[in-house]
C-alpha cells in the first residue's frame, strides 16, 4: 500500500525499469535493466516536467544498467545477462554528452568474461569491477581517461584467490568473492566485495594499490556486501562508514538484509557497531528484492536516502551514530504490470531534489517535505 512520510513526489517520469540514475547539472541518466532498453538521457531542467532528450539501446545478451556523468562525458557499462555464464562485447562505453541530446560514442574499452558490472567515476579515473581473462570474479581496475578516445589502465588488484591464470585457488565457491564496486574518497578506495565483504585499499600509488584492511561477515550473515561507502565527515568523533548489503543471492533462506554502519577511526580495524533496519521486520524468510539495496553515494547530511527495494526509499538519520533511526519514507503503489516496488537506486541533485529509479518501471523526483 503506498504511503509518504517526510518526502512527496515532484514527478514520475515513465521509463523502463533501472539499475542506476544520476544527475550531472539539469539532466539525469538513467541506466535500464533489460535489453534493447541501454541507456534515457532526461532534462530535469524543470523537474515537475521531465522530458527524454535521447536514449541508446544493447542488443539482446547484454545489459547497460550502471552509467556515471561528469565533465561531459557519460559512462555506461556493457554486461553480458546473465552474468555468470559469461559472454562477448562486455565493458565500458565513453560517449560525448557536451549536448546531452546528442550522445557520441568515443571509444568502447573492453574486458574479458561478462564485462563490466559497477562502477564509480570522478571526471578523470573511473573506478571499475570488471571481469578479466585469467582471473575468476571481477576484481578492481583504475582507469585513466584523461584522453577519453585512450582510457589507460593504472592499476588493478583483486583478492587472492581470484588470479587463477597465475597459479592462485580460490578459498570460496565459484565467483562469491569478487569486486561490486569500488568507491573513492582521497587516497582510499573503499570497496564491496560481495559475499567477500569489503576491502579498504591505499591508491596514494594508483599503480600499486595496497590492501589495507578487509571484514567478510557472509557467512555468518547470509546476504552479499553491494556498497562501502565512507561518510566524508565525523560522526561524534568517529570516521564512519556505510556498508550495505544487498537482498539477493542469498547463502540460504532467511530475513532481508540492512544497513550496517562500521567504525573506520582506526581503517586498519574495522569495527561494525550499529545496523538499522525497517521497521516491522522479522527474522523469517523473505523473498528476494525485500530488503536494503543502495544508498545514495553523495553523502552531504546526516539524512542518507537509502534505495531499500520492495520497501521504497527509506530516509535514514546517522546523526547519532550509534542509533540510526527513519526520519522519511516513500513507497509508491508497484508499477504496472509488476506485484511489488523495487526501488533499486537513488541520487541526490544539487537542488536537494531525490531521484529513485524503479527495477521494474519508472522514475520517481522526490523533494523533502
Amino acid at each position: 500500500m503506498a504511503s509518504a512520510q517526510g518526502l512527496r513526489q515532484v514527478a514520475w517520469f515513465d521509463c523502463p525499469g533501472g539499475g542506476q540514475v544520476v544527475v550531472d547539472g539539469r539532466t539525469a541518466y538513467v541506466a535500464h535493466m533489460k535489453a534493447p532498453h541501454g541507456t534515457t538521457i532526461v532534462d530535469v531542467a524543470d523537474p515537475k516536467s521531465p522530458r527524454a532528450l535521447a536514449t541508446l539501446e544493447v542488443p539482446a545478451g547484454v545489459h547497460s544498467h550502471k552509467v556515471r556523468a561528469a565533465n561531459g562525458l557519460m559512462l555506461v557499462n556493457r554486461e553480458a545477462q546473465p552474468a555468470d555464464k559469461g559472454g562477448a562485447g562486455g565493458g565500458l562505453g565513453i560517449y560525448d554528452v557536451s549536448t546531452p541530446s546528442r550522445p557520441r560514442e568515443i571509444t568502447f574499452w573492453r574486458c574479458g568474461g561478462s564485462g563490466v558490472h559497477r562502477f564509480t567515476f570522478d571526471g578523470r579515473y573511473a573506478y571499475l569491477s570488471p571481469e578479466m581473462d585469467g582471473w575468476i570474479g571481477n576484481i578492481v581496475m583504475i582507469l585513466d581517461l584523461a584522453e577519453p578516445s585512450r582510457p589507460q589502465e593504472v592499476g588493478r588488484w583483486w583478492m587472492p584467490g581470484q588470479w587463477i591464470a597465475g597459479g592462485e585457488t580460490p578459498a570460496w565457491k565459484g565467483r562469491q568473492h569478487r569486486c561490486h564496486h569500488p568507491i573513492r574518497l582521497g587516497n582510499r578506495l573503499y570497496v564491496s566485495y560481495w559475499h567477500g565483504g569489503f576491502v579498504i585499499l591505499d591508491i596514494e600509488d594508483m599503480a600499486k594499490p595496497r590492501h589495507v584492511s578487509g571484514l567478510d561477515w557472509s557467512p555468518p550473515f547470509i546476504t552479499p556486501t553491494h556498497t562501502a561507502l565512507p561518510v566524508p565527515f565525523p560522526l561524534q568523533g568517529r570516521r564512519v562508514m556505510l556498508v550495505a548489503d544487498e537482498d539477493v543471492a542469498k547463502l540460504q533462506p532467511g530475513p532481508p538484509s540492512f544497513l550496517w554502519l562500521v567504525d573506520i577511526s582506526d581503517e586498519r580495524r574495522p569495527v561494525p557497531f550499529a545496523s538499522f533496519q525497517v521497521a516491522g521486520v522479522d527474522g523469517s524468510p523473505q523473498p528476494e528484492f525485500t530488503g536494503c539495496h543502495q544508498p545514495c553515494e553523495d553523502v552531504r547530511s546526516t539524512e542518507i536516502p537509502v534505495a531499500w527495494f520492495a520497501s521504497g526509499l527509506r530516509l535514514v538519520d546517522i546523526a547519532a551514530s550509534h542509533a540510526p533511526r527513519e526520519v522519511g519514507h516513500f513507497l509508491p503503489d508497484p508499477p504496472a504490470g509488476h506485484q511489488r516496488v523495487c526501488a533499486n537506486d537513488v541520487c541526490v541533485d544539487d537542488r536537494g531534489l531525490i531521484y529513485v529509479i524503479d527495477r521494474g518501471r519508472g522514475l520517481h523526483i522526490l523533494e523533502r517535505a
